[in-house]
């Protein structure tokens, strides 16, 4: 090719870079502004418990458009009545609430959430993380492997889940409690699906430590008190630098829980609501969550994510929790880890 050619080729790499670029964040709509600072504030809704990432995402919201956000930040089972509550009162408080997606997918068939009428940059989105007309994908929450870098050598931690009935972690794995909601039920529902019951029977032998204190059972596994500890969330991960403790990500991938997003029915302050979710599938909040050791639903530009962030934010997800399965799952793990 020719170099006039080679500048053509450049030239239109150039333009579709550009273009993609303007497709991937298009510009705020100047009506959805102008009605969401008219409404001046919203009230949102979400599960989180004070994590840093999340406040840095509400405040970036804040900054950009001076519109003020009251957070109700409790814990999903606490935020599910709550709700319930509010809304058999008729109490419309809440504009937005975020939680895990089978949760959000009770409040909608409960009637507690309302159509967005359009999120511009769901057109954003991962093809596998779409959103409906209801409920708006955030950000997704993953699991691995927590182990003790002094007591666990590179060549002896697990590389796959099944590795974990290997007979040298029989008693030594810290486990969240599987037979209640929350990250050990996720693994229980995402390795069922996968490997089936025999695997869940033979990791029973293995007499698994159940807690639900996450803080104090990723010191522990800190301490040495447990080589491992399962499952162990990602971003958590992030606090414990400094720390003699190592991510593993099996081979077969992770299991996730995908937090939505959706407008409250009768939302008081719909526009700022409409406005509030649009902003959180921007690049900034994006990135934010890529830097906090989540996994982004856009797709984030090439070198932007903090390079120890990176293995993180591209792990293979291996499944998460279906709604319809979820009262079995739970009986099921009550009946086979005892």
């Amino acid at each position: 090719m020719t170099r006039a050619g080679l500048r053509v080729v450049a030239a239109a790499a150039v333009l579709c870079a550009i273009s993609f670029g303007a497709m991937a964040q298009q510009a705020d709509d100047p009506a959805l502004v102008a009605a969401a600072k008219q409404e001046g504030k919203l009230t949102f809704y979400t599960s989180f418990l004070g994590a840093p990432f999340h406040l840095a995402a509400i405040k970036s919201f804040e900054k950009k458009y001076g519109i003020t956000v009251e957070l109700l930040d409790v814990r999903a089972s606490e935020l599910r009545e709550r709700l319930r509550t509010e809304q058999a009162a008729g109490r419309f408080i809440g504009d937005v609430i975020q939680n895990g997606a089978a949760t959000m997918i009770r409040s909608q068939r409960d009637g507690e959430l309302q159509s967005h009428g359009g999120i511009a940059n769901t057109k954003r989105l991962s093809p596998q993380q779409p959103a409906t007309d209801v409920l708006v994908p955030s950000y997704i929450l993953a699991y691995g492997i927590l182990v003790n870098a002094g007591k666990v050598k590179g060549e002896e931690e697990p590389k796959s889940w099944k590795d974990l009935l290997d007979p040298v972690w029989k008693d030594k794995i810290l486990c969240d409690d599987m037979r209640a909601l929350g990250g050990g039920q996720v693994m229980f529902s995402v390795l069922q699906d996968a490997f089936g019951r025999d695997f869940h029977e033979k990791l029973a032998t293995q007499q698994p430590v159940f807690s639900r204190d996450v803080g104090n059972d990723e010191r522990r596994v800190a301490r040495g008190e447990y080589p491992m500890r399962i499952p162990q969330l990602f971003s958590n991960t992030t606090v414990l630098r400094g720390l003699p403790v190592r991510l593993v990500i099996p081979q077969e991938g992770v299991p996730y829980i995908r937090f939505d997003m959706a407008l409250l029915r009768n939302a008081p302050h719909p526009n700022a609501a409409r406005l509030f979710i649009n902003h959180y599938l921007g690049d900034e909040v994006q990135l934010i969550y890529a830097n906090a050791g989540l996994i982004p639903v856009v797709p984030t530009a090439e070198g932007a994510v903090k390079e120890e962030m990176r293995a993180l934010t591209g792990a293979k997800l291996l499944g998460t929790t279906n709604v319809d399965t979820q009262d079995a799952m739970l009986a099921l793990a009550k009946e086979i880890y005892k």
